[in-house]
């Protein structure tokens, strides 16, 4: 696990998508990001991408080591740079009216947790890209569950005003531990300040030790 700040901002989740396999960062990150990104996380590619002509990848980009999806507003040429980049996996474009995807699903290997308004024919594409069943459902009582919560095949943090029922709930569809915990000094987004896959985890430079402690608990010892 390691501390990392873009351009001097915590909330790294937001600009960063990672897989066990590779991740995507935005235009003009610097090269020892990159560098501690790819050994932090054990991935094989670190590839800069643009979403729509923006940045905010993590908020845009849904997925798990089986898959990626991808929101409606992105260009061609951009699903094609991002393709090369994910390499042997699963890649679509979600034809919902929203597209911050990252906020609104959280993915394992086993499960997907989506937003309760999700459309079935949307609901169909993640459980065929993703290869996981889908199950929709809120969590500290928004439908932002893709905000709210970051998992691994390892464990899950989600934020701290999760009733005991959701975290059962969540426990039980991906099959591993979760935790309540906050990053960046006691922010409940989780996905803004933390990027995680089954091998490591980054965390934004303000989040605190005891912070960091609880986050390694969840996510099985560390990553």
């Amino acid at each position: 696990m390691a501390k990392l700040s873009l351009n001097g901002n915590p909330n790294i989740g937001a600009y960063i998508y990672a897989s066990d396999e590779f991740a995507l960062v935005p235009p003009g990150t610097e090269e020892r990001s990159k560098e501690l990104i790819a050994e932090v996380l054990g991935v094989e590619r670190v590839a800069e991408a643009t979403v729509f002509s923006t940045r905010l990848l993590g908020v845009l980009l849904a997925g798990n080591k089986n898959g990626l999806l991808l929101p409606h507003t992105v260009t061609e040429e951009e699903r094609k740079k991002i393709k090369e980049a994910a390499g042997d996996v699963n890649i679509a474009v979600l034809e919902t009216r929203e597209n911050a995807l990252g906020n609104l699903i959280a993915s394992n290997s086993r499960a997907a947790v989506v937003y309760p308004q999700m459309g079935e024919e949307a609901l169909r594409v993640v459980k065929d890209t993703l290869g996981v069943e889908a199950i929709k459902m809120s969590v500290c009582g928004s439908g932002l569950v893709g905000s709210l919560i970051v998992v691994t095949d390892r464990g899950g943090l989600v934020c701290p005003e999760a009733s005991e029922e959701e975290v059962k709930a969540l426990q039980e569809a991906f099959g591993v531990p979760v935790l309540q915990g906050t990053v960046n000094f006691g922010i409940s987004l989780i996905r803004v300040g933390l990027v995680a896959n089954s091998k490591g985890a980054l965390v934004g430079e303000e989040t605190t030790g005891p912070e960091i402690a609880r986050i390694q608990a969840a996510l099985g010892g560390g990553a």
